[in-house]
């Protein structure tokens, strides 16, 4: 079965043949056609970046396997879910795993491709919030993964299937273009750091009541992830805290943004009165 994953190199071609291809249509004059075209290039170029430093690392990978033992250790500790337990449930039903491992490949890009190109079109005061967010949360997600951690699939006394690789449609074999993405980047999970930044998103930006239909994606990419053996319930949680923080910081900013705006401590201007208006007596 083909594989549906884009490597690195793939990734940035493709982003790169897009760019030029939104600067080609904003000099025809079809600027909102152009601009759309120019937003998903920038989030080939984030999918490109997190495929190549998912290749790096600032420590070996011989530690990774150990790393990922020990959250395992501390999952049971804390009295999470077993994600053993978890798959046993799913495996004895081949449509329900092979659905799971296509929802791995493809839906957390799709889904926020979907999102942005939504929100420019529909929604564009509230673009660049969106954008920015996407940005911060991949960034500090990759930072993090130069210490590799291997997954749930990778560890010896696991006992987990890896069940992409059983149907052969594992993201971390040989992928279109013939490279291999890393397999020891599970801490933390940008799949669900995505998933759940779309769901805040929709939810924040839409007036619909039927928005909240959105937090079925974030459901869902949890379960996927842990019944595939791609990563710990703890990958998951650490994804969520680097999303809040990037949310905090966006709100630091702004708020310093006005403080300065409103002479450095935040207090309107002081109103002085003018000295040549004469007040009536009263009475």
């Amino acid at each position: 079965m083909q594989n549906l994953t884009l490597s690195w190199q793939s990734a940035g071609a493709v982003g790169a043949a897009v760019y030029a291809a939104s600067v080609v249509t904003r000099r025809s004059g079809r600027v909102g056609a152009g601009l759309v075209l120019r937003e998903t290039a920038t989030v080939l170029g984030l999918f490109a970046l997190w495929q190549f430093a998912g290749q790096l690392s600032v420590m070996g990978t011989d530690g990774a396997v150990a790393r990922g033992e020990w959250i395992w250790s501390a999952e049971r500790k804390l009295g999470l879910p077993s994600e053993y337990t978890l798959q046993q449930w799913v495996l004895p039903h081949p449509w329900l795993v092979q659905g799971a491992n296509y929802y791995y490949a493809t839906m957390h890009f799709g889904a926020m491709v979907a999102l942005l190109a939504w929100v420019f079109l529909r929604h564009r005061e509230s673009y660049a919030w969106v954008r920015t967010t996407l940005i911060l949360v991949t960034a500090a997600s990759l930072a993090v993964q130069l210490i590799p951690v291997a997954p749930p699939r990778l560890l010896p006394d696991g006992g987990m299937v890896d069940t992409a690789l059983a149907y052969g449609q594992s993201v971390y074999g040989t992928t279109v273009a013939g490279l291999q993405a890393d397999s020891y980047s599970a801490m933390p999970s940008v799949h669900v750091a995505w998933c759940v930044m779309v769901a805040v998103a929709v939810v924040r930006i839409s007036p619909s009541r039927w928005r909240w239909l959105v937090v079925a994606h974030p459901v869902v990419t949890v379960a996927v992830v842990l019944v595939t053996a791609n990563h710990f319930w703890l990958d998951g949680v650490a994804a969520v805290v680097l999303l809040l923080l990037s949310y905090l910081v966006q709100w630091m900013l702004r708020r310093l943004v006005r403080r300065r705006a409103d002479g450095g401590e935040g207090r309107p201007p002081r109103r002085v009165a003018d000295p040549h208006t004469v007040s009536e007596p009263v009475g």
